[in-house]
């Protein structure tokens, strides 16, 4: 069974999703399980998990209602405040929603991550997270993987999930070796902490796609690089297929980021890595029932 570990939906209301700017209009409409199941089913991806697009709990609501009446959606990385006083009893109330598998914060868009990670508060919510066996996802920019490493250190009691491989800054490098060395680094050093897997994911919209129509052969060769590393670092236990779709139509439509990955895989694991990347990864990480 092949997972596609991350998409998003929304009901689009422009104050709710304040990154989705009007150089974008193939966001700025409604996102519903309908508009990507004809893309899954040509690739034969039969099952998905819904990730937060807006720091609300509201969507996690919406995603678990979502979720109750599409079963190829297997679980739901919804949003709650980590720092809240109350968060014992906001995780309460979804306690019997068994495809709640873990939250999200958006870390790339504060404005001053260090202090939220530093935050009492903040990482006494993640700690509560992890004893409820419900995986938090990292959601970062290369240059703030450094920032989150000791972070993500501390958090050892359960999974946690790196989103996109962190971002790599992919229309930089060709002006900008330095950067992708950095980015090698970073990933590295997080890769060393075994409870720390991370979702092949959203690369396409790092190329330069507000300039070309679609992914160059450089920037394919760039992604598919950005894989090798990866695996090299992560292994085959620890990597999982996301399209990032519908945030990937940016830059090119939900078959092509399915083909970059199963060439890639095709050509860089064996059978036995490839079940593993394209699903049983997905359901020992977040413990999904199929």
């Amino acid at each position: 069974m092949k997972i596609d570990t991350h998409q998003h939906f929304w009901h689009f209301e422009p104050q709710d999703y304040p990154w989705i700017s009007e150089d974008m209009p193939i966001l700025r409409r409604h996102q519903s399980p309908a508009d990507s199941r004809p893309c899954m089913d040509a690739c034969g991806v039969l099952g998905v998990m819904a990730v937060q697009a807006r720091c609300s709990a509201q969507e996690t609501d919406c995603l678990l209602d979502l979720a109750a009446s599409q079963p190829h959606i297997l679980g739901v990385i919804g949003w709650t405040n980590l720092t809240s006083a109350t968060l014992q009893a906001d995780l309460a109330r979804w306690g019997g929603q068994e495809k709640l598998k873990g939250f999200r914060h958006l870390l790339q868009d504060e404005p001053d991550l260090g202090a939220l990670i530093a935050n009492p508060a903040f990482n006494d919510g993640v700690a509560c997270l992890q004893r409820q066996q419900l995986v938090y996802e990292v959601l970062v920019l290369q240059h703030q993987l450094p920032m989150v490493s000791d972070f993500c250190a501390r958090h050892d009691q359960h999974a946690l999930v790196l989103d996109h491989v962190g971002k790599p800054a992919i229309r930089d490098w060709q002006q900008n070796p330095e950067s992708r060395r950095q980015w090698t680094n970073y990933l590295m050093k997080l890769a060393r902490l075994p409870h720390v897997s991370c979702k092949l994911s959203g690369l396409v919209t790092e190329t330069d796609w507000s300039h070309q129509d679609e992914p160059s052969v450089a920037d394919l060769r760039q992604i598919e690089q950005c894989f090798d590393l990866a695996l090299e670092v992560f292994g085959p236990g620890r990597l999982m297929f996301g399209s990032d779709w519908p945030v990937c139509q940016l830059a090119t439509n939900y078959q092509a980021v399915y083909a970059i990955a199963q060439s890639w895989a095709e050509s860089r694991l064996d059978r036995h890595e490839q079940q593993a990347f394209w699903g049983a990864n997905a359901v020992r990480i977040y413990g999904l029932t199929i």
